[in-house]
């Protein structure tokens, strides 16, 4: 399966899991910067909503770390069953990982609270190896065959780890390679749906980690969706601007649309406490009082 597939990506907009700004109104993000495009993986689930009751019913469930893999997976299963995008998206999954990695070499398939689990519990049932669950204290746990037990060790263990997506790859370096090596295991290769291209992939490189991401958020891809008539030019001349200079291309929309930030300091809640944190910290250097 070629990178970056227009059916992919169809899914990805369909859904909402990669959602492209107006050109004259950028998000704001949490950080208080700024930016044209929202990620949103686990959105492929089937939709936001779908994805949000989810991960409700996980942190209903995962404080009983034995049975929360295989409610999870029960959950999955029914969804896979029920929707068309999720059920295209896990085949699409295993697919790729069938044509990039051998698969008798993996012993176990790995996740990490919470998102991985979308994807992760259900691949290792359809491709038949057992499943490690790790959680954000790096407890984990072996599902095999139905049934859940603490790890008590891998003894060598070869561990493809499946994840939403991949940014600076610090879930990884915190948790997800000490809790499999702590067990005497090994992540080998990391598979993910997308790479934010920030660093992740190289980092994983780094601790010997084969990294493999369906999609890489890069100009190449917005060409893709532009051609596809997902996104216009304007929303593509401003991600290009973006992609190339993250903070300047922001500074610059700022200073020719002044009226931006007075707008989102009388919006709700959420936009006017990013904007107020924007100009705490003068991430763009406009000095506005």
């Amino acid at each position: 399966m070629d990178k970056n597939n227009e059916k992919l990506l169809k899914w990805l907009f369909e859904t909402n899991a990669v959602r492209v700004c107006p050109e004259d109104k950028p998000f704001w993000y949490t950080s208080g910067t700024i930016g044209p495009y929202y990620i949103n993986t686990h959105f492929l689930y089937g939709s936001e909503e779908k994805a949000n009751k989810l991960l409700e019913f996980i942190d209903r469930e995962k404080d009983n770390i034995l049975k929360c893999p295989e409610k999870v997976l029960e959950e999955t299963l029914k969804n896979y069953q029920s929707d068309a995008i999720y059920r295209g998206l896990i085949d699409e999954m295993c697919e790729f990982i069938k044509s990039n990695i051998d698969v008798d070499e993996i012993d176990y398939i790995s996740g990490g609270e919470r998102r991985d689990w979308f994807f992760s519990l259900i691949i290792a049932k359809f491709l038949n190896k057992p499943h490690i669950t790790i959680y954000k204290d790096m407890t984990t746990v072996v599902s095999i065959d139905g049934k859940t037990e603490e790890l008590k060790g891998l003894e060598g263990g070869a561990v493809l780890h499946i994840a939403d997506l991949i940014t600076e790859a610090s879930s990884y370096e915190r948790a997800w390679i000490p809790a499999i090596k702590n067990n005497g295991g090994k992540i080998k290769w990391s598979v993910v749906v997308i790479d934010r291209r920030q660093g992740g992939s190289e980092l994983l490189k780094s601790h010997d980690v084969k990294a493999f991401s369906m999609v890489d958020i890069d100009i190449n891809l917005f060409n893709r969706v532009l051609d596809m008539g997902l996104i216009n030019m304007e929303q593509f001349e401003m991600i290009e601007r973006y992609i190339l200079d993250p903070k300047e291309s922001m500074a610059q929309f700022l200073k020719k649309n002044p009226e931006f930030i007075k707008e989102a300091l009388k919006a709700d809640d959420k936009t006017r406490e990013r904007a107020n944190l924007c100009l705490q910290k003068d991430f763009y250097g406009l000095n506005v009082k």
